[in-house]
Formats: C-alpha cells, structure tokens, sequence
C-alpha cells in the first residue's frame, strides 16, 4: 500500500471511531425510565407496587409457571440430543437403544411435568383467583 491509501484508511478509521463512539454516548445519556413516561402510566393503572401487592398463591404460581416453562425447554433439548444420537448412530444398535431411551425419558419426563402443570393449576385455581401464567 502506497503511504497515501495508509493515511486515508487511518483517517477514515478514526472519523469511524468518533462518529460511533459520539453517538453510543448520546444514546447513553437519555434516561428511559424518566423520559418515556411509562412510571406515571403504571402508576395510574395501579401496577407502581406489582410485587409488593401479590399474594402467596401469586407468587407460587409464577414461580411454578417459570420453573414449568424451564423444563419444557428441557425436554425439548432432550429430544434434538435423542434425534442427533440417532442420526449419527450409523445402523449401530447400541446407539439407536440409546437414542430411544433418551427420547423415552424425555417423553416421560414431558408427561411428569404435563401432570404436574395440571395438578398446580387446578389447585392453585381452587385456593386463589390467580392462575398460571
């Protein structure tokens, strides 16, 4: 490269950096919370102390909800592991056997948290008027 082409590239690389480092700094500078006016509106549809006002049953069953909702992302990684094992098994037996047990455990884990889900719904539902969310 000619001594010209470094300099352009190296001023052009430096305006780059300014410019951008310029306006990450704007971005940062405006408050969301503040500006958006999101705070007042919570505030008048009653949702300013949202955790402070659930009740029990609420809490469980949000948490139940999460941990629920965790699992079902379990049982998918359960299934795409089993589909792989047997795809790479190449006609081994050994290996589809192991691939099918997975997919049978994860299929029999989906049903547990099926059960599961079901059971804490209906009693959370009759002990509150929350639901699963």
């Amino acid at each position: 490269m000619t001594k010209n082409k470094v300099k352009n590239l190296i001023s052009a690389s430096i305006l780059l950096i300014i410019i951008f480092t310029g306006s990450m700094l704007s971005a940062r500078a405006y408050d969301f919370n503040a500006e958006s006016g999101l705070d007042k509106t919570a505030n008048q549809a009653g949702y300013s102390d949202y955790l402070k006002s659930l009740t029990p049953e609420g809490v469980a069953s949000k948490v139940v909800g999460q941990v629920l909702t965790f699992l079902g992302v379990v049982f998918l990684g359960l299934m795409i592991y089993g589909g792989i094992v047997w795809m790479l098994a190449s006609g081994n037996e050994a290996k589809v056997d192991e691939a099918k047990n997975i997919i049978t455990a994860g299929i029999i884990g989906l049903v547990i948290v099926m059960a599961a889900y079901a059971i804490s719904y209906f009693v959370i539902k009759y002990f509150s008027t929350q639901t699963l969310v």
